[in-house]
């Protein structure tokens, strides 16, 4: 039984790894129709970040996050600070997700805080109206992309990932450093974009609804009902599955844009609601469809952690 128990867990443990994996980034495409910075887009590689650490508007963050057995043998996650401490991007500071970004007082894992609230946080930080923002972790871009998108809820758009995350600054041979980076905190004003964020009562209605379309980030297996992360498996009703894992190569970099066009469909303009887990995952999947054109785009931020608890919500599988 308990070899059992540990298998188990060890195998999702590897699927959570592997599913953050699955975010690094690719060469910028043609200007977005978000209001990005022109110049920088919303991927950078590592030679565009390695030339512009000294730019006095550029705040770099490192968002990792670490994952961990717990005593039951389930996972947890915690704040990766530890991680930076060890090296980070020279000039980087750290962007905590666990513990800052997010609202503690919820019961729920990566809950949002109030527009209000993550501002002041990211104003901290040194983000303000004024300011261009690189993100990047070690997991290539799962939690950087949740960053992301929050930033674009609260009304900044000049904000990028970096391509390949800190793997693929360290692959180039490029210099880490040991030291804190405590920058003066900016104003940074809130101008929320609540369509960004779909709440329970909207996925629910969406299942019997055609014209919105709903998009499973979480591997396949789980999605079709061979594994079980959270209280229940399968997926929600209606719902199509695009694994993070998809949308990059071996190289750990997002696929060309033809093939991640070919993983989404071609209506850009109907309502599109992805989810995983805890919003993680879902935002990767989010950032992808928002730089293929997608003009209506929400994370579930509650994703299954909410759902799946509640054993009144329908969940299908594909198993017999």
């Amino acid at each position: 039984m308990y070899f059992q128990y540990f298998t188990r867990s060890f195998f999702i443990l590897v699927t959570v790894l592997l599913l953050l994996n699955a975010c690094a980034t690719s060469k910028p495409e043609s200007a977005d129709t978000i209001g990005v910075d022109p110049v920088m887009g919303t991927l950078v590689s590592t030679e565009w970040l390695s030339q512009h650490l000294d730019d006095p508007d550029l705040v770099i963050l490192d968002c990792y996050v670490h994952i961990e057995f717990d005593e039951t043998g389930g996972l947890r996650s915690l704040s990766g600070r530890a991680h930076y401490d060890k090296g980070h991007i020279p000039s980087a500071g750290f962007a905590d997700l666990v513990n800052e970004l997010s609202d503690s007082d919820d019961p729920l894992q990566f809950s949002l805080p109030t527009p209000e609230q993550f501002s002041d946080a990211m104003g901290e930080l040194g983000v303000g109206d004024n300011t261009r923002v690189v993100l990047y972790d070690g997991y290539n871009s799962a939690w950087a992309a949740r960053v992301w998108w929050m930033l674009r809820w609260i009304g900044f758009d000049r904000v990028a990932l970096l391509d390949g995350g800190l793997k693929a600054w360290v692959a180039d041979g490029l210099p880490l450093s040991t030291e804190p980076v405590d920058r003066p905190a900016q104003k940074l004003t809130p101008n929320p974009r609540p369509q960004l964020v779909a709440e329970y009562d909207e996925v629910r209605a969406a299942i019997d609804n055609d014209s919105v379309s709903l998009i499973d980030a979480l591997p396949a297996s789980h999605y079709r009902g061979d594994m079980v992360m959270y209280d229940r498996t399968g997926h929600i009703p209606g719902a199509s599955n695009v694994p993070a894992s998809e949308l990059v190569d071996e190289s750990g970099r997002y696929r060309p844009v033809d093939e991640l066009a070919g993983l989404f469909g071609e209506d850009h303009n109907n309502r599109a609601i992805t989810y995983c887990g805890g919003g993680i995952a879902a935002s990767s999947n989010a950032f992808i469809m928002t730089r293929l054109g997608f003009t209506d785009v929400a994370v579930y931020i509650a994703s299954l952690q909410e759902w799946a608890a509640d054993f009144d919500n329908p969940m299908e599988t594909d198993t017999p």
